[in-house]
């Protein structure tokens, strides 16, 4: 007979793994391991910081491996682990087939998209900048190919509040997709779930967010400036330049709105100052 309550590994690192991890807590799957990032240099004073994904792990008293590679010696320490099925949730690594294929019960994956759209590390950002209302998640059978394996479950929303940050979506997402996988696992588990391939003929990639995509162009269409605002938020953040005393200062969009379609800035920070409303700012 199957086991139904299998050992689980789970691979994360953002806020949106923390709330899938939440919701297979709550469902009754408890990882019996958790692979995320080392630890960074974060801040202004570099001070080595975990993923938010080990304070979580560290806080349930669950193991975390956090390795810098996934070679061969990760591989064979996750062979000792006897885990019957990996979990990934925005790892933010490539992880090679000989790792997916270790598990009886394979490795499935949470993706915030509607797959085959929005392949690749910044789904969400993404969905936003795109502006489409309509999104959802997908809980695939990994492969080694970026978000290319065949679904096992997905679910579509429309969002009437929109937009939101990549934050609140992955909040949202996180939370729809953390119940969707634990609604499947069993069924998984049991052979009761037919895979679907994807039709890769529709599939769109994300790309890779940079510092300097937050520049906004003032004079540039009001509707993606108010949608990048949203998506970069948290980081990049929106930002415009301006000329002072013959030197470039950066200004930083803390808020926005979009009334009439157009785009009003409402406050921002002046660098090296403290945030402002537009208006004042405007008057210097």
């Amino acid at each position: 007979m199957k086991n139904l309550n299998p050992k689980i590994a789970f691979f994360g690192t953002s806020l949106f793994s923390v709330i899938v991890l939440e919701k297979l807590k709550e469902a009754g799957f408890i990882p019996t391991c958790i692979i995320t990032a080392p630890d960074r240099p974060k801040g202004r004073k570099l001070v080595m910081t975990p993923t938010e994904v080990k304070v979580w792990a560290d806080k349930n008293s669950i193991p975390t491996l956090t390795p810098e590679k996934l070679d061969d010696t990760f591989c064979d320490g996750l062979r000792s682990t006897e885990c019957d099925l990996f979990i990934v949730a925005s790892y933010g690594k490539i992880i090679p087939q000989r790792a997916l294929d270790i598990p009886k019960y394979k490795t499935l994956n949470v993706h915030p998209s509607l797959l085959p759209l929005l392949r690749g590390a910044t789904p969400l950002e993404t969905a936003i900048l795109e502006d489409r209302r309509e999104t959802g998640v997908s809980i695939m059978l990994m492969d080694a190919q970026m978000d290319h394996g065949p679904l096992v479950a997905q679910e579509k929303i429309h969002i009437a509040n929109w937009p939101p940050s990549a934050e609140a979506l992955g909040r949202l997402l996180g939370t729809i997709g953390g119940i969707l996988l634990s609604k499947n696992i069993t069924p998984w588990i049991a052979g009761d779930i037919k895979t679907v391939d994807q039709d890769h003929t529709k599939a769109t990639f994300t790309k890779k967010i940079l510092k300097e995509d937050g520049l906004i162009d003032l004079s540039g269409d009001h509707r993606s400036n108010y949608l990048k605002f949203h998506a970069y938020k948290g980081w990049p953040t929106s930002y415009f330049f301006v000329e002072s005393d013959g030197k470039k200062l950066r200004v930083i969009i803390t808020d926005a709105d979009f009334v009439d379609n157009t785009f009003i800035i409402k406050k921002v920070i002046p660098e090296a100052r403290k945030e402002i409303l537009y208006s004042d700012f405007l008057k210097k």
